[in-house]
């Protein structure tokens, strides 16, 4: 039996384990940058369901993990896909041939921008950032937002200025968009943050952003 073949029954195996213990999911493919989950972005219904990726199908995931295996027919489907069910959204970061399908379970919903620096300090007063100038990137994207294990302080320096919280965040990756340390990240919370280190991996992107304060 050739390794297609082999693929071809492993993906109807899961499918069928699906139907028995999944839910019905409605699976996306993003056209562009914007709004991935757009129902013209909508190509088919099916059951899934999702493990813990640490590889004991007993044991469900805990605090800060991100990574899930996918159970479904994943013959239609392939990286950079998400799956909406009642129970939350997944992207599929990796669907490599007779391997599990590696899913990220989404958090919060993010759009990101490259504001645009003011440098006519003679005819404009302010010369830092300003919103209006500022370039879309990415937006409404659903996205694994999860709090690094390292804070920082305020460059203010006051008594009263509280440790800065870093976000790990996990999202697909587009071949029309770079992001870049500076770019600003917003949330459905209506938080914001600044991109502090980026990396394109073969999952995607992972992003370390520092959290914006007041």
């Amino acid at each position: 039996m050739n390794g297609r073949k082999l693929q071809d029954r492993l993906y109807l195996g899961l499918g069928l384990s699906a139907r028995h213990i999944g839910q019905s999911a409605d699976a996306f493919r993003p056209k562009g940058p914007f709004n991935p989950l757009d129902k013209q972005n909508r190509f088919l219904r099916l059951p899934a369901t999702f493990v813990s990726a640490k590889g004991n199908d007993g044991r469900t995931n805990v605090y800060g993990e991100a990574l899930w295996h996918g159970i479904f027919d994943a013959s239609y489907t392939r990286s950079g896909d998400y799956l909406v069910l009642d129970t939350g959204a997944f992207f599929i970061a990796s669907q490599e041939p007779l391997l599990p399908v590696l899913c990220v379970k989404t958090t919060r919903t993010i759009s990101i921008v490259r504001p645009d620096m003011q440098t006519s300090a003679a005819g404009n007063a302010y010369g830092g950032y300003t919103s209006g100038g500022s370039v879309p990137l990415m937006e409404g994207w659903p996205a694994s937002v999860l709090g690094e294990n390292r804070t920082s302080a305020s460059a203010a320096d006051l008594p009263t200025d509280q440790t800065v919280p870093y976000w790990n965040i996990l999202l697909p990756a587009i071949t029309s968009v770079i992001l870049s340390p500076g770019d600003l990240i917003t949330d459905d919370l209506r938080r914001t943050a600044t991109i502090a280190g980026t990396e394109l991996t073969n999952l995607g992107w992972r992003i370390s952003a520092k959290m914006a304060t007041t």
